[in-house]
């Protein structure tokens, strides 16, 4: 019996799909199209996950940025609905080492077909490791991702330098629920997850802001035991209040925080009026509002092996961080507010919480899905302040 070959290994097929990387630096990168026919631009990162490639594009936090993946070989786990971190790809495009048909029992379509029926485009047989490499050395760059073979090298890397970027640039607004929503687990997914028995009740009432959250997160807050209304990222803050919740989130997202200036305000509002919990985006909210400054990392943290310690505890957590801006650690009035938590490669703030105002956030994200789940106890911490025990 002839053997039939996989399409993974169907050389001839992939130099038919040519496609390449040009970056704003003048670096050309080939390789070959495994996505949606059409050209895009982006702010180019590398994630140093091995896993969890879904979940990644489907965070609204990866919006306006081309994700490099670290680990070569990818598309072995296939793609299902349950691992979906949001409505859709919110990511420009993929960059990949070497492209694979996926054999798992969990999958119901082949990443290939997911981005392309999502118009989202990719390329594999990139030298991934010569790319991150490239990225920080010289930070993040700007890049534009060429598949449709009408664009020539050198008006590609014109095209990526001419790109306005990411730099104040609200892309919270673009990704954000536009209503307020209530929040459910279907319950028939929990066992996909690891998860038996019956949820415990939810006790409290949380209000969630949209920045581009991860479902994970309203996930998390329910098996915390709380209810969640979901409500836009431009709501204010008198909107808010009259909900009645006995506490408030401020959710992860993408881009530059200053630009989510009407985000900025509503969260000074609110401070000492309700327990407060940011992570990510909304950790940079919550410190800006309280008159901290942020800048841009040179390549960011993108990734799910990030060391973080617990100054409260000493713990090291092993965490999962995507984002490109931080909290600058001068900036931040150390006679109200402290330091929790910080990051061990490069000692940049990772946490935050004040002295008199129940209110904490984190720069990582403790619902990390596939994982670590090293810190999801701050979930029970949100829960503990709301009972007006000091974290």
């Amino acid at each position: 019996m002839k053997e039939v070959q996989s399409k993974s290994w169907d050389w001839a097929a992939k130099r038919e799909k040519k496609a390449f990387l040009a970056l704003e630096d003048g670096s050309i990168y080939h390789g070959y199209s495994i996505g949606f026919t059409r050209d895009t631009m982006g702010e180019v990162v590398s994630n140093t996950g091995m896993t969890g490639y879904q979940e990644i594009l489907s965070d609204p936090s990866y919006s306006g940025q081309l994700i490099t993946l670290t680990y070569p070989e990818i598309g072995n786990t296939g793609v299902n609905p349950a691992d979906m971190e949001s409505r859709g790809i919110f990511a420009r495009g993929l960059i990949v080492h070497d492209y694979n048909i996926h054999s798992n029992w969990r999958a119901k379509e082949p990443l290939s077909s997911w981005l392309t029926r999502s118009k989202v485009p990719a390329i594999g047989g990139i030298d991934t490791r010569a790319l991150t490499i490239r990225l920080r050395d010289k930070g993040t760059l700007k890049g534009y991702l060429a598949v449709s073979g009408s664009v020539e090298e050198e008006e590609a890397v014109r095209l990526s330098r001419k790109w306005i970027g990411l730099d104040n640039q609200d892309y919270a607004s673009r990704v954000t629920c536009n209503k307020v929503l209530q929040c459910n687990i279907e319950e028939s997914i929990l066992p996909s997850w690891g998860i038996t028995g019956s949820l415990s009740p939810a006790n409290l009432k949380v209000v969630a802001y949209d920045f581009g959250i991860k479902r994970n997160i309203l996930r998390s807050l329910r098996l915390s035991g709380m209810a969640v209304t979901l409500v836009p990222a431009k709501t204010r803050a008198s909107d808010v209040l009259a909900l009645k919740p006995d506490g408030v989130f401020l959710s992860n997202g993408p881009a530059d925080p200053t630009a989510v200036t009407y985000a900025i305000d509503a969260t000074r509002e609110l401070i000492g009026k309700v327990p407060l919990m940011g992570i990510c985006l909304g950790h940079q909210i919550l410190g800006l509002a309280l008159g901290g400054r942020t800048s841009r990392l040179k390549f960011g943290h993108h990734g799910c092996n990030h060391p973080v310690k617990d100054l409260l505890t000493g713990r090291v957590e092993i965490t999962s961080q995507n984002h490109n801006f931080s909290l600058d650690r001068d900036s931040l009035d150390s006679s109200r507010i402290d330091i929790s938590h910080i990051n061990l490669n490069d000692q940049t703030v990772e946490g935050i919480s004040h002295r008199s105002e129940p209110l904490f956030s984190v720069q990582y994200h403790p619902e990390a899905c596939p994982g670590p789940h090293d810190p999801f106890y701050l979930f029970d911490r949100f829960r503990l302040l709301i009972g007006g025990t000091k974290v």
